[in-house]
């Protein structure tokens, strides 16, 4: 959470104090306008990658207001700015894989920004995806071009049928004359064959 206000201006922080956070309505408004109060200025957030300024108010709101409302309703009404707010969130709550099911669902994303919010310099998958979910979200970062070296705990998580389908994916692109990604070898623990 210290993370998440270091970011912020003092006017964004004095603003996030004034939701009376046990008013679900009070709290939905200001998650929903939160870009209109602190902008989406690109901030570094330690171990996390750049959010949006919104994105840290909108996980500060999250994370203050939780249980009374959840990732879940707020993904389901939410922009897709909102959306990933939630997903960066996700790792900071208590109980965080009650949200995997959700946090799959952002993986068929055709947003690639609401994609890499899960999938890039987010904890969440590594810790709390199945080895098939796993499989599935590195393929597709692979296939949109994501860098894989921005998902956190590929080296610990690659498994021989991580490894057999990114053989296949390379086969698939070397026979449609499209080009490997060069960071393939990543999953396949040396050289794109």
């Amino acid at each position: 959470m210290q993370d998440l206000e270091r970011g912020l201006p003092a006017a964004a922080l004095d603003w996030l104090q004034t939701i009376v956070l046990d008013d679900k309505l009070a709290v939905l408004a200001a998650f929903s306008g939160a870009a209109r109060r602190v902008g989406k200025a690109a901030v570094e957030v330690a171990d996390r990658g750049v959010w949006g300024a919104d994105e840290l108010a909108r996980a500060w709101i999250l994370l203050r207001a939780y249980p009374g409302v959840t990732p879940d309703e707020l993904w389901a009404h939410g922009d897709n700015r909102e959306r990933q707010a939630v997903l960066k969130a996700l790792p900071l709550l208590p109980e965080p894989e009650r949200f995997e099911a959700l946090a799959v669902e952002a993986c068929r994303s055709n947003v690639l920004t609401v994609f890499e919010a899960i999938a890039c310099e987010n904890p969440y998958p590594q810790r709390h995806f199945s080895e098939l979910s796993w499989n599935h979200m590195v393929l597709k970062a692979a296939f949109n071009g994501v860098a894989l070296t921005r998902i956190l705990g590929l080296a610990e998580r690659c498994n021989p049928e991580l490894a057999r389908m990114a053989a296949d994916f390379a086969a698939e692109r070397r026979a449609a004359r499209r080009p490997v990604p060069d960071d393939l070898s990543l999953v396949l623990k040396g050289p794109v064959p």
